[in-house]
């Protein structure tokens, strides 16, 4: 059965504070990992929280890369979801827990659009 795309939610633990709460550092990284799965990007926007944290998406043609982090914790939760035969997602998520500078990677892949067909359904004549 065909899907649409690809999409890794992955929890990243053990990471460095001063990484996951700067926001260029953390701009960078998401945009060099959508780069090291070969994703071609359209459009970014990154949030830094007070008094820590970062949120952002990397928008890329074959769908995104988002992240939210909480630097005190050392955590990152990112999900990469790529459409197409071209981008490989965990190529984007093992870049981010290197560059983050992880301790633990939890990480589970989705199958999204999976296109099944229909069940044919039998009407009875009343």
């Amino acid at each position: 059965m065909q899907s649409l795309g690809r999409h890794v939610l992955a929890e990243i633990y053990g990471c460095r504070f001063g990484v996951l709460n700067d926001i260029k550092q953390v701009e960078d990284i998401m945009i060099n990992a959508a780069l090291e799965a070969g994703a071609e990007i359209r459009e970014f926007v990154f949030h830094k929280f007070s008094p820590q944290g970062v949120s952002g998406v990397v928008v890329i043609s074959e769908s995104h890369l988002a992240i939210h982090t909480w630097p005190e914790l050392g955590y990152a939760a990112v999900d990469v979801f790529t459409c197409g035969d071209k981008v490989n997602p965990w190529d984007a998520c093992n870049y981010l827990a290197k560059m983050f500078g992880a301790d633990y990677v939890k990480a589970s892949e989705i199958k999204r659009g999976l296109m099944e067909q229909p069940e044919e359904r039998l009407v009875a004549n009343i």
